[in-house]
């Protein structure tokens, strides 16, 4: 007797229908993705229990006569594509025709739809992939269908749903996911009879994100046109100091994708500015050439190829660099105190009252706003770094800022057209000092200096390890180690920036974090890590009284910088309050 046999239809559907089926969300967004190729302009999703009860999509797109709605529920039966160049260049969202057979062979299915212009609409019912019924139907013109008991005739699969919650939480993912997409069409998601979303038609997409997410501030606005290839979209700016992990929403013509080339290129972008991991917020749409990506390889269409991955990878990477680099510092409100009126005076006003300033606040002659830094008095961390390079211009960038003084040693309180500036000393000073030391990297080996007396450093074996294993990387930066025995590491050389008590202190902190490094995360995450350190130990520290010209220059370094908002460990720089702000709160708006 032969061991191979033919599977029935039945069985083949159903194993098909796994593929593209994987959850309730996963029906809504292909019966959607129809609903949209089909020229709809308002879509009404709704779910019970989460999709696994009920899932019904009406829309009002163009419909179908009674004859393509009999061929719609057959397997690969299609109006999209018509011979195999087209899979070349595909314009549509479905184009295999699996979706409505698979969906409808693991459920209750009733497909509802009136082509426009037609007379009446027409009805078919199918119970597990079989039709039970064709009939005549009134309606309106569109097409509504309805999923009940998903994989109810397959509990194996049933069972591994997750909650109702979980499933409702994918099914607004999703839905929230195509309305971002297309903002030209009306959205509206119903769960268990509560409405979750309502999107009314909008005219552009920054009007489709305030209704989703509401006004979101901290958000870069990002475009990029590289010919064939356009980047629109919104990002998360460095500074901001939300989660570290947020939603990335990633469509190429206007298709929902996951991709790991674009998904890498995100996080270098991030990473060049920042060691610190995040998986940050981002809304980024990619239009591109048709036969530039191929979106027929994965079963439910999640994922895609493009024909030049590397060009693709460093567009993306470089459009969200440029990005972040004009982001804004964060902004904070100032807040009236609870129960404050107006009360009018009769007091005369003084001429003027006596300074009240702390004692701690370090004042100075206010310099000139001037383009040009203020010579510094010491050499060090401070010392002029030469011909810098022009300070950035356009939206975003830093204006010239006067420096008034500092709030107890440790922020440095500064002004200019727009505002007040409150700037932490230590991470400022930390930025200018990161981008110097990977500016001098690129362009060979940091400034060393040979120590009279060679130090002994004792720390754990991992530590030592860490060190060792990445002593090149060091040598490049001005460390000179080496093993001297024991649990000690002889140390010969050091970067100029740092003195002996600071280098100490560096390497033990770069001990414990290159000992926590990805070993795959290769050298260029190794040196990032060394030059962040080591500009974090040689930056002007808190609690150190600076002079007039001393917080000018770093001011005016920073200025300079390419990523002025956030130090190499994603802490924020400065804060601001606007003119604005101010202005209010004195009731002069």
């Amino acid at each position: 007797m032969a061991k191979i046999h033919l599977l029935p239809s039945d069985l083949a559907n159903q194993i098909a229908a796994g593929e593209v089926v994987e959850r309730p969300a996963s029906v809504i967004k292909e019966l959607v993705e129809n609903a949209i190729d089909a020229g709809a302009r308002r879509i009404a999703i709704s779910v019970e229990l989460g999709g696994k009860k009920l899932i019904q999509v009406e829309d009002d797109g163009e419909g179908m006569t009674p004859e393509d709605a009999r061929l719609a529920v057959e397997r690969h039966a299609t109006s999209k594509i018509r011979r195999a160049d087209d899979l070349g260049r595909i314009a549509t969202l479905g184009f295999r025709g699996e979706a409505l057979p698979s969906i409808a062979s693991v459920s209750h299915f009733t497909l509802r739809t009136r082509a426009r212009g037609g007379e009446s609409g027409t009805e078919v019912r199918l119970n597990g992939g079989a039709v039970a019924s064709v009939t005549e139907a009134g309606m309106r013109e569109g097409t509504s269908i309805a999923v009940a008991d998903l994989f109810y005739n397959l509990p194996a699969r049933r069972k591994f749903l997750k909650s109702d919650a979980a499933e409702s939480a994918q099914v607004s993912r999703i839905v929230t996911q195509l309305a971002l997409c297309y903002p030209e069409i009306g959205f509206t998601l119903v769960s268990a009879g509560r409405k979750v979303l309502q999107c009314p038609p909008v005219a552009t997409l920054r009007d489709r994100l305030y209704q989703l997410y509401g006004e979101r501030s901290d958000l870069i606005d990002i475009r990029r046109d590289g010919g064939d290839v356009k980047i629109v979209g919104f990002v998360a700016a460095l500074a901001e100091q939300g989660p570290t992990r947020g939603p990335q929403n990633v469509f190429v013509n206007r298709r929902v994708v996951k991709d790991r080339t674009i998904a890498h290129a995100i996080i270098d972008a991030y990473s060049v500015a920042s060691i610190k991991e995040r998986s940050p917020e981002v809304h980024l749409f990619i239009d591109m050439p048709l036969d530039a990506v191929d979106v027929n390889v994965h079963p439910a269409k999640a994922e895609v190829r493009f024909r030049d991955q590397s060009y693709i990878h460093e567009l993306i990477r470089r459009t969200l660099g440029d990005a972040l680099g004009r982001g804004p510092a964060p902004e904070f409100q100032l807040e009236v105190p609870a129960g404050f009126q107006v009360t009018p005076s009769t007091l005369p006003l003084p001429h003027a009252y006596p300074s009240t300033f702390p004692s701690r606040w370090t004042t100075a002659p206010i310099a000139p706003t001037s383009g040009s830094a203020v010579a510094p008095t010491s050499e060090g961390p401070f010392a002029s770094t030469g011909e810098a390079p022009l300070a950035p211009t356009g939206e975003g960038a830093i204006r010239p800022m006067t420096p008034l003084g500092q709030f107890r040693d440790t922020f440095i309180i500064a002004i200019d057209d727009e505002g007040i500036a409150i700037v932490d000393q230590h991470v400022a000073h930390e930025r200018v000092l990161f981008e110097r030391i990977t500016e001098r990297l690129t362009k060979g080996t940091l400034e060393s200096q040979r120590l009279l007396v060679p130090m002994l450093v004792e720390m754990s074996a991992n530590g030592r390890q860490a060190l060792l294993a990445h002593a090149g990387d060091l040598e490049r930066l001005g460390f000179e180690i080496e093993e001297f025995g024991g649990d000690s590491l002889r140390i010969t050389a050091c970067p100029a920036l740092l003195g002996r008590e600071e280098c100490d202190a560096a390497l033990r902190a770069l001990a414990e974090d290159l000992e926590g490094l990805d070993r795959g995360a290769g050298v260029d995450a190794a040196i990032k890590r060394i030059a962040a350190t080591t500009a974090c130990h040689a930056a002007v520290k808190a609690n150190y009284p600076l002079t007039h010209e001393k917080m000018a220059h770093i001011l005016e370094e920073l200025r300079r910088t390419a990523y002025s908002t956030i130090c190499p460990h994603g802490r924020p720089v400065m804060l601001r309050i606007t003119r604005r702000e101010v202005e209010k709160n004195f009731q002069r708006i």
